[in-house]
């Protein structure tokens, strides 16, 4: 079994858990999460899924990616006034951001847990969570622009 298969497996476990139905559209659209690394939007899954899926709505995957997150297998990603877009809940990691064409790539560093400690020792907070963003040119946009 690969790691995705292993992944949409356990996800669809723990939708079955919490009394959620696994319709074939669920089941496509957790798959498309799990296999894209693109940080799809509603609409993208949308348009990926159509041909699949000709009865499907854009309401309909906004609407599955709500219950994903509500069970905790998805995490929404708001950016300014952009739309949102969708990331499978794998382990905690940071986001790297094209301040050019909005591509977003997954950035994985362990040491910013300590952050946590010290921002709650600091001010008596109790802390939930962080979120950190890093912006900059990709590699495609870097190219670009050096022509």
């Amino acid at each position: 079994m690969t790691v995705s298969q292993t992944q949409l497996k356990e996800a669809l476990d723990a939708l079955k858990d919490t009394g959620v139905r696994i319709t074939p559209q669920r089941h496509a659209i957790l798959e498309y999460l799990i296999d894209s690394m693109s940080h799809p939007t509603a609409d993208d899954i949308y348009k990926a899924l159509e041909g699949k899926f000709p009865n499907m709505s854009v309401a309909t995957v906004y609407n599955n990616l709500r219950v994903f997150r509500e069970v905790g297998l998805v995490k929404e990603l708001t950016y300014g006034d952009s739309s949102s877009r969708f990331d499978f809940v794998t382990t905690n990691h940071y986001h790297v951001i094209c301040q050019n064409c909005g591509k977003i790539v997954d950035f994985h560093y362990p040491g910013l847990d300590e952050v946590e400690h010290l921002a709650s020792h600091v001010t008596g907070f109790k802390i939930s969570h962080h979120r950190m963003e890093i912006y900059g040119d990709c590699p495609d946009c870097s190219a670009k622009e050096a022509h």
